[in-house]
C-alpha cells in the first residue's frame, strides 16, 4: 500500500514538473519577473501599474508618443490589459498620421496593438477619454485599416486640410 502511494505521488510530481517546463517553453519568459507576471495572469491576479499608466497618459497628451508607449509597455508587461493596448494603438495612430501621407510601419504596429486589445475582451472596448476623438477599438481599427489602404484618394491635394482624430 505504501509503495503504491509513493509511486502515485512521484508520478504526480513528475507530471507537474513536466507541465511547468512546457509552460516555460510556451511563454518564453526572459526573466524571473516575466515568469511572475505570467503566473499572475494565469491566476487572474494581474493588474496594470496604475502609476506608470498615468505617467504614460500624461506623455501621450503632450504628444510624446514613443515615450508614452514605452511607459505603457512597462505598465502592462504581459500585454493583457485591453485599455492599455488601445492607448498603445492610438499612440501609433497619432504618431503615424500625417497631412500628406501615413507612416505604414506605425499604422501596421497600431493595427497589431488594436487587434490585441480586441482579442483580450469579448465585449467592445469603449474608452471615455474626452481628449480622444475615437473612443472605441472598432473605430480606431477602421481608421488604421483605412490608412493602410492605397488608393487614388492618396494623391488628393485637399487631403492636407483633414483633421487628425
Amino acid at each position: 500500500m505504501r509503495q503504491k502511494l509513493i509511486q502515485t505521488l512521484g508520478l504526480g510530481f513528475t507530471a507537474l514538473y513536466a507541465l511547468a517546463i512546457v509552460w516555460l517553453y510556451a511563454t518564453e519568459p526572459r526573466s524571473f519577473k516575466e515568469v511572475a507576471t505570467g503566473a499572475q495572469v494565469a491566476a487572474g491576479t494581474y493588474q496594470v501599474d496604475q502609476k506608470r499608466f498615468d505617467a504614460a497618459l500624461d506623455l501621450f497628451r503632450r504628444e510624446q508618443f514613443r515615450a508614452a508607449r514605452e511607459e505603457w509597455k512597462s505598465a502592462d508587461p504581459a500585454q493583457s490589459d485591453p485599455t492599455t493596448q488601445f492607448y498603445i494603438a492610438y499612440s501609433f495612430y497619432r504618431e503615424g498620421w500625417g497631412r500628406v501621407y501615413y507612416d505604414q510601419d506605425l499604422f501596421k504596429q497600431g493595427l497589431e496593438a488594436v487587434n490585441r486589445a480586441i482579442a483580450l475582451t469579448p465585449e467592445p472596448i469603449n474608452v471615455p477619454d474626452q481628449n480622444l476623438q475615437l473612443h472605441t477599438a472598432a473605430e480606431l481599427k477602421a481608421e488604421l485599416e483605412q490608412g493602410m489602404e492605397r488608393n487614388w484618394g492618396d494623391v488628393n491635394p485637399l487631403k492636407v486640410m483633414r483633421q487628425r482624430k
